[in-house]
């Protein structure tokens, strides 16, 4: 499918080391009972069976959690839609794959479409511990079995701007489900865990936002698409006395460019609200994304006090790690971190044009 690099990138966020303790939580999976996005969770221990699900898993599959709980995904209903593919929903789930593609699940009266995605959750030490498995509708509504395909077929940008638009609100919800949890956490690391994944979710929920928009074919529009970011954040996590000072440039690039640097600079823009200006009475974070004939340079700073002795960033093993190394990768990038104690943090990441262009559809 053409949204499935988007989709992958959506299951590297899903993969963040906190998710595997948040998983054994049953306030979480309270909360996740609620999210409109299917999810199911199964533990990795063999023989690996199905340990949750929530209410709109159970909708979409037409089965009850009481009948797929301890049993293995092969007993999910589901075969792929593709005409020259046979497999089963369940034989995709425990292959390699992120983005396992569309699947019909028919539940009697009822016939559904769904995209499906299955990333297997580590803790900190990089054990693995859970594969959680979430589906998406890819159609508007529910299809009565029996109908004539012809009736089913819609025209494939239409289809790909619903989906986008769907998976956009539900980023938007799911966010501000977090936040309100988080909210009612006492003050500490788990509710700075849950703080940190809405604001990761609302990233991508921004990007989808200008996916939706015209002349997306062109590529997303790096310096937009961070303005949007910053913006965000500061409403999130605005401090009294500290201001943002702003300089972008207009700039296309591939969306495999913009998600990891949009997740880079809200993760360092949020540290920088969060703990650079702890005792003093403000201070300034500068966000650049500049654009001249050999690429881009993405620099966060803030004039606060530093990182910490003994503490470097990214974090090895950590989030932040992981969306660096995707900027390497996808873009070429070069991140270059300087610290100066009690005068503050800049991170500059560079593009070189040709490496971080979009390309057509």
């Amino acid at each position: 499918m053409e949204n499935a690099s988007e989709a992958e990138k959506v299951e590297q966020l899903l993969a963040a080391p906190e998710l595997a303790g948040a998983l054994e939580s049953d306030r979480f999976k309270q909360f996740l009972d609620h999210v409109p996005i299917a999810i199911a969770v199964a533990e990795l221990k063999p023989p690996e069976t199905i340990t949750y699900c929530n209410f709109e898993f159970e909708r979409l599959t037409g089965q009850a959690a009481a009948d797929i709980q301890n049993r293995p995904w092969k007993s999910l209903p589901g075969v792929a839609a593709s005409q020259n593919e046979s497999t089963s929903l369940g034989e995709a789930i425990v292959g390699d794959d992120e983005h396992l593609g569309t699947f019909t699940i028919d539940t009697g009266d009822e016939s559904h479409e769904v995209d499906a995605w299955s990333n297997v959750i580590e803790n900190d030490e990089g054990t693995p511990l859970f594969r959680l498995v979430a589906l998406a509708a890819t159609e508007g509504r529910v299809r009565i079995a029996g109908e004539q395909d012809r009736q089913l077929l819609r025209d494939k940008d239409v289809l790909l701007r619903e989906l986008q638009h769907r998976v956009k609100n539900n980023l938007q919800m799911v966010t501000a489900l977090i936040r309100l949890e988080a909210r009612n956490l006492p003050e500490g690391e788990i509710g700075e865990r849950f703080d940190r994944l809405a604001g990761r979710i609302n990233s991508l929920a921004l990007l989808y936002d200008l996916l939706s928009g015209e002349g997306v074919v062109e590529g997303i529009d790096l310096g937009i698409y961070l303005s949007k970011i910053a913006s965000s954040v500061m409403e999130a996590h605005g401090v009294e006395g500290v201001r943002l000072e702003l300089k972008v440039d207009a700039w296309p690039v591939s969306i495999n460019v913009a998600m990891p640097t949009g997740l880079v600079v809200n993760e360092l823009m949020t540290n920088a609200l969060k703990h650079a200006f702890v005792g003093r009475d403000g201070g300034v974070i500068t966000l650049s994304s500049l654009v001249d004939e050999s690429g881009c340079r993405v620099m966060v700073s803030d004039n606060g006090i530093g990182l910490p002795d003994g503490i470097t960033w990214p974090h090895p093993g950590k989030l932040g790690a992981l969306i660096t190394q995707s900027l390497r990768e996808n873009a070429k990038a070069c991140v270059d971190v300087h610290s100066v104690a009690n005068q503050g943090l800049r991170v500059t990441i560079s593009f070189a044009r040709d490496a971080a262009k979009a390309t057509k559809a």
